[in-house]
């Protein structure tokens, strides 16, 4: 089996703090706004639909307008770095403390959707930035996806007995735990301080921050050449 490098695990441990804040804020939002999730557009999508079929015009503007701002914040993911060459492992835990900072003072008579606009935005540019860990794909930001692999990883190991479905299932299943350990910290913070209890995501975030600057720093490092002596340069004496 091969031998994990430090930046294999600085990769998974980075994954897995993010996981945490993406549980921290799908939690909040529920708690917050009246069992509507932040972190998808899946129900914003429907719901878009439903206001449409109803001839309800203003609801449609607001569910319209955080659609927007999910493919705006997905968008930027590659516009970013392409024009101005930026690092969303740097740029996106930045997004994330603007938006809890902001909902955290938000009116608490906001209208649920409107009140959700940071959130959609901020998570959308997570999920966009960071794909997964030791070269599987998972989302930081929902679990549907991260079951299924799990799922799949467990009953294939139970087949065949193949040791890589056991570290696809690690990956995955400790992707689920971190998530569901952020959504139980939101819960704590929004029984102790309501809304203003998404400040108590900033020291996730910073720690997913730090981890992605480790990550960087190892992958800066494994790319420089090796230096080789030049014995030349020291000529040795026959004497």
């Amino acid at each position: 089996m091969q031998k994990l490098s430090r930046n294999d695990h600085i990769d998974l441990y980075r994954h897995l703090a993010f996981c945490t804040v993406g549980g921290f804020f799908g939690c909040y939002a529920v708690l917050i706004h009246s069992g509507v999730m932040g972190n998808a557009q899946t129900v914003n999508l429907i719901e878009l639909l439903l206001d449409a079929l109803r001839g309800d015009l203003h609801a449609v503007l607001l569910h319209l307008g955080a659609l927007v701002l999910y493919v705006l914040g997905t968008m930027l993911t590659v516009l970013l770095p392409h024009w101005w060459g930026w690092d969303m492992h740097y740029v996106s835990p930045v997004i994330t403390v603007a938006a809890a900072v902001t909902v955290a003072f938000l009116p608490e008579t906001l209208n649920v959707v409107v009140a959700l606009y940071p959130i959609f935005f901020a998570m959308s540019i997570q999920w966009s930035s960071f794909g997964g860990a030791r070269g599987f794909y998972s989302s930081t930001i929902f679990s549907t996806n991260n079951t299924k692999q799990t799922s799949l990883a467990l009953a294939n190991y139970l087949c065949d007995h193949d040791r890589a479905h056991l570290r696809k299932l690690k990956v995955f299943a400790l992707t689920l735990l971190c998530f569901h350990i952020g959504a139980a910290a939101a819960y704590f913070a929004v029984t102790w301080w309501y809304i203003r209890g998404a400040l108590a995501v900033l020291p996730l975030i910073a720690w997913a921050f730090f981890l992605s600057v480790c990550e960087r720093r190892h992958e800066a490092l494994a790319e420089e050449p090796e230096t080789i002596p030049d014995s030349s340069a020291h000529p040795t004496s026959n004497a």
